[in-house]
């Protein structure tokens, strides 16, 4: 770095030099020619600057992205596995969506203030994409509360795809290659080989309920999917352009509409209060859970809205990888062979989707130039 520098200092001292002579008495090929290249050298430093710049940025987006998600799946186990005083666990999940959704709410109204939001938004799509990412949410929750291990559920969420494609296939008549259809596999069948491995005993009801529940969030995931392809094209047609806030602040406040109407009628927010004012650890936990929520997502929006999208997929699609690697090394999870082998299976198949994205948008890309 000290090498490049001086020698930079080296090449503009003499750059200089032979300046002052071309404009002093030179003939004039020779102050064009020290124009030029002066030139291209403040083209350079300002493209090397550019770079850093955006080095930096992905760093901040990225890293804040892993350091919020990482603790916020932490967080999440944590909060399902915890056994009260009583010897009780949290079952909640409503009660538990109703702050993560507030938490989201606050910074997103915050986020709207600073900049500014966007007026005459389709606030049907919002409610209906709101209903359905709740609903996704809860119904993960109820997985970990009903016996799924995180690692099970969490490699399972990977493979929304698999909905989404089934969707397309059925109302779109959508195609698909066959590594896709290979990727979908890959990742439903280690699942299963991970969720078979050392099953306990009395455990195959709740496990059997816990599969019921990532199963819903899974076709809840295919809606919201379904329904945002429409928001945008909605807006596109209304010609709104939409910030990063307005989704986060709108999305979140019908999010914690349906959580607040379910958790009242379900009797959950009161037994959740209750829970809460026995065991104020579990209280604590919630509570940096959902700001975890709140700052990642935030982060999540920063990202998207300096890079293209894809930097953004890949980031939070390999954060679930490390997500399941930290649960099974720090909390406990003993695996069999078998059971490594479906975390494998599984890996591979969202690492070979992440690779064809990145294939794909640099098709597109060059196509484009």
């Amino acid at each position: 770095m000290a090498a490049d520098q001086e020698s930079r200092d080296l090449e503009g001292a003499e750059l200089v030099d032979q300046g002052v002579q071309a404009l002093l008495g030179g003939p004039p090929a020779s102050a064009d020619r020290f124009l030029e290249h002066g030139s291209s050298l403040l083209r350079a430093e300002s493209e090397s600057t550019t770079v850093q710049t955006d080095a930096l940025k992905l760093l901040f987006g990225a890293g804040g992205i892993y350091a919020a998600f990482l603790y916020y799946g932490s967080l999440q186990e944590d909060v399902f596995s915890y056994i009260g005083s009583d010897g009780t666990k949290f079952t909640q999940a409503w009660f538990l969506q109703v702050l993560e959704a507030l938490a989201n709410v606050v910074i997103g109204y915050v986020g709207l203030r600073i900049t500014g939001g966007t007026k005459q938004l389709p606030q049907k799509f919002f409610m209906i994409s709101g209903a359905s990412q709740v609903c996704s949410k809860a119904f993960t929750s109820l997985a970990l509360a009903n016996g799924l291990s995180f690692p099970v559920a969490t490699l399972a969420k990977s493979g929304k795809m698999a909905p989404v494609m089934a969707g397309q296939l059925i109302l779109g008549g959508a195609a698909y290659t066959v590594r896709e259809y290979l990727q979908v596999v890959a990742i439903i069948g280690g699942t299963a080989i991970l969720s078979l491995d050392k099953k306990k005993k009395g455990a195959s009801e709740s496990s059997t309920l816990g599969v019921f529940f990532i199963l819903l969030s899974l076709v809840m995931d295919g809606v919201t999917g379904g329904v945002q392809k429409r928001l945008k094209a909605n807006m596109k047609d209304v010609g709104v352009t939409p910030k990063a806030y307005d989704f986060m602040f709108y999305t979140n406040v019908y999010m914690a509409m349906v959580a607040t109407a379910i958790a009242l009628l379900g009797g959950e927010f009161a037994s959740g209060l209750e829970y809460c004012a026995m065991n104020p650890k579990v209280l604590s936990l919630i509570i940096k859970f959902s700001l975890c929520s709140a700052i990642g997502q935030s982060f999540i929006f920063f990202t998207v809205a300096h890079f293209d999208p894809l930097v953004c997929s890949t980031v939070t699609t390999t954060r679930k990888i490390f997500s399941v690697l930290l649960s099974i090394f720090l909390k406990g999870h003993n695996l069999s062979f078998q059971g490594w082998a479906g975390v494998s299976c599984a890996v591979s198949g969202i690492l070979s989707e992440v690779e064809n994205k990145v294939r794909e948008a640099h098709k597109r890309h060059y196509r484009n130039s």
